[in-house]
């Protein structure tokens, strides 16, 4: 079984690695052997980035897991996801403007046509000549070479303007999204209840302390009457990242914050944040609930834990507990709402999407979650999946803004 596991593994990687090979000799054929002369320093310099790039960004992936210096595996985070998601929309914005090759060139050509065929000026035969002959103009540079340039060029501007902007969204801080959500049996005193639902920070080598206390200024300004804190808090482990999860010891709320666990959290150093987390205040619910006045708050661990014997147990957080009560679970991952429904839980809320980052993520996200952002009713059980908050590997969202949803519960008895 170990054996078929890991053929499997290094399939799969050589499958990545030959994607990722083609995707920059394409960016390579189109940005730079189309449009740079043979043996020129500018097609120097662009075979050059495109060889920085990938091996920066794989070095991104890599810098935590080998163990180097924080300050180190910041310097090449940074270029290295941001190579990733400038490589996203290079290619896009170029498989774009293929059709449009063509009908440049056949544009182009129109005029070239309409010039062969203009009158050549007259030259009087005792014409004298000048003084000295014109020099000659330099050669014409090619239809093809001209299109190749304007359509690259266009393709990069393009790119970079995509980037820039989902960037600037994410590093701005996310906004604060509300939504009402009615709840059969919530009681009358319930209603209007302030559920502060903040998912996907991905505190790192990208997103620092800085990020972190714009998150706290925003939910505590939302007045919540509690923060749920629903995974994926961290990227790195609590030696590197003690200092940018400080701020979140000021969460206030009337009846607390909230944590359960995320994927990242067990690529993390699990044991040790769970701990950390419980220091900077917040309350760890960790297949376990808790009674509040009106409705019964419980949270499953994520998934991933299952590596590390510590996966979901929905049995011990939701069982024997009274059914007439209205219940809300905090589970990271969306692909929990069907043990929740099992469990007769009212109300399921969820992370982990990020409702794609980076368009057309939404659609691979789609294939892998029921769902990927919003509201949506499961039989008798309603799931709510946040964007998230910040953003994982290059800090860009593109078409899925990140927020912060404050859940104001809505007795049907009001």
């Amino acid at each position: 079984m170990q054996v078929v596991m890991v053929v499997g593994i290094v399939v799969v990687v050589c499958l990545v690695a030959l994607a990722i090979c083609g995707l920059h000799w394409y960016l390579w054929r189109r940005l730079v052997r189309d449009t740079t002369a043979r043996g020129s320093a500018a097609r120097y310099l662009g075979t050059a980035v495109l060889v920085a790039g990938p091996v920066l960004l794989i070095g991104a992936f890599v810098a935590e897991r080998a163990g180097l210096a924080f300050l180190l595996i910041q310097l090449i985070a940074w270029p290295g996801y941001m190579w990733g998601a400038l490589l996203v929309y290079l290619v896009l914005w170029l498989l774009a403007a293929e059709p449009v090759r063509p009908l440049l060139r056949w544009w182009l050509s129109r005029g070239d046509d309409a010039a062969e065929r203009a009158e050549p000026t007259p030259v009087a035969a005792n014409a004298v000549p000048g003084p000295s002959a014109p020099a000659e103009p330099p050669a014409p540079v090619s239809r093809r070479l001209f299109v190749s340039r304007v359509v690259g060029g266009a393709a990069g501007l393009a790119a970079v303007t995509t980037v820039g902007y989902g960037t600037y969204g994410v590093l701005a801080g996310p906004r604060v999204k509300r939504l009402a959500v009615p709840l059969a049996n919530l009681p009358r005193a319930a209603h209007g209840y302030r559920i502060a639902v903040v998912s996907d920070i991905h505190l790192g080598p990208i997103l620092g302390r800085g990020f972190a206390e714009r998150v706290v200024e925003t939910i505590n300004g939302t007045q919540p009457d509690l923060i749920a804190v629903v995974g994926d808090l961290v990227d790195g482990s609590v030696e590197h990242l003690r200092s940018a999860v400080e701020p979140l010891s000021r969460l206030r709320a009337r009846h607390g914050a909230y944590f359960v666990t995320g994927n990242h959290e067990y690529f993390s150093g699990a044991e040790q944040w769970i701990d950390h987390v419980q220091e900077l205040g917040l309350r760890l619910l960790a297949n376990s609930r808790t009674e509040l006045p009106h409705f019964d708050l419980a949270g499953v661990n994520d998934v991933q834990g299952e590596r590390i014997g510590q996966g979901p147990d929905f049995a011990a957080a939701l069982a024997d507990r009274d059914l007439a009560r209205t219940a809300v679970l905090l589970a990271h991952q969306p692909v929990q709402i069907h043990d929740a429904v099992e469990y007769g839980v009212d109300l399921q809320l969820s992370g982990h999407t990020h409702g794609g980052q980076i368009w057309p993520g939404n659609l691979v996200a789609g294939l892998a979650n029921p769902t990927v952002a919003g509201l949506e009713r499961y039989g008798d059980t309603q799931l709510y999946v946040t964007r998230g908050a910040g953003a994982w590997g290059p800090p860009v969202r593109v078409g899925a803004p990140s927020d912060i949803t404050v859940i104001e519960l809505a007795s049907a008895r009001a």
